[in-house]
């Protein structure tokens, strides 16, 4: 067995094209992309590669890797199923796990049905459940983004392009919702505009995944189960996936780790990339 080969692939699994890039030297992880409905670009990590190999996916539904034919089949355990057919296409040493957000609710679903497939776990910015309470803690911290923002007149419009991007209909108006509510992401957006606005006006996104209207996610009860190695990252300013998600996420996990990223959103390799990249070679480095 050895690491794949740099640059851009695609393998037809489960009779769906799968896309997946691979960049960086050292042992492998493979990174799963939130949203759903998310292009994978904003979630690629340089200094990263410095350390890893990284297997960036494209979620089905997404870029260049194939659609399925129903909204509903965009499901955890069905990315899940993706997930497994392209580590095992890999045909590599047992690799790290990196999911981010939407993507750790499909690590966390693989680490469960797959106990001994991993080298370590790494859930980035996510959550052991959605829900009620979910939805309602992040709407509540949105709607304080003009108060953490008093001079910015462009957050007070946030929340309520938030609603509206949830109800998008076609790619278009979902990306385009996505630019709109990208500074919430993280903790000060408007302080690093110059730096950060290439990535907004490159932001894609695809309205079927996001048209899924799965139920609820929620491991709070299989948490103790999990018994690979895992390192959990928050950002202190999430709105959306944020600390008190994380702790849970430590608390139920035997043995894992836990990190804050202090000046941090949703988006720590952006935002504070030293500090992120330096949890993350500690804990391979470990764990290997």
């Amino acid at each position: 067995m050895s690491l794949p080969r740099p640059g851009t692939h695609t393998v037809s699994l489960h009779g769906v094209l799968q896309r997946y890039h691979v960049a960086g030297s050292g042992p492998l992880c493979v990174v799963h992309p939130g949203g759903p409905g998310l292009g994978w670009e904003y979630l690629r990590m340089p200094d990263l590669e410095k350390h890893l190999t990284l297997v960036y996916l494209e979620p089905i539904g997404t870029g260049g890797s194939g659609h399925l034919s129903r909204p509903q089949d965009y499901r955890v355990d069905t990315y899940a199923q993706f997930l497994h057919g392209l580590i095992e296409h890999l045909n590599a040493p047992k690799p790290f796990l990196l999911g981010h957000s939407h993507g750790g609710f499909v690590a966390q679903r693989y680490a469960l049905d797959h106990p001994a497939a991993l080298a370590g776990l790494i859930l980035y910015d996510t959550s052991p459940q959605t829900g009620e309470t979910f939805w309602n803690q992040a709407l509540a911290n949105l709607d304080r983004l003009p108060e953490r923002h008093p001079g910015q007149p462009e957050a007070a419009a946030i929340p309520q392009a938030f609603q509206q991007t949830l109800a998008a209909t076609d790619n278009e108006s979902c990306t385009q919702g996505l630019r709109a509510i990208l500074p919430a992401y993280f903790a000060d957006y408007w302080a690093h505009e110059a730096d950060l606005a290439p990535l907004r006006a490159s932001m894609r996104a695809w309205v079927g995944p996001m048209r899924a209207n799965e139920p609820p996610f929620d491991v709070r009860d299989l948490l103790d189960a999990v018994t690979t190695p895992t390192l959990i990252i928050s950002g202190a300013h999430d709105f959306i996936c944020g600390p008190d998600w994380g702790r849970q996420l430590h608390e139920g996990i035997p043995h894992s780790q836990f990190v804050l990223l202090e000046k941090s959103g949703h988006l720590g390799h952006l935002e504070e990339p030293d500090a992120f990249t330096r949890a993350i070679t500690g804990f391979t480095r470990t764990v290997a």
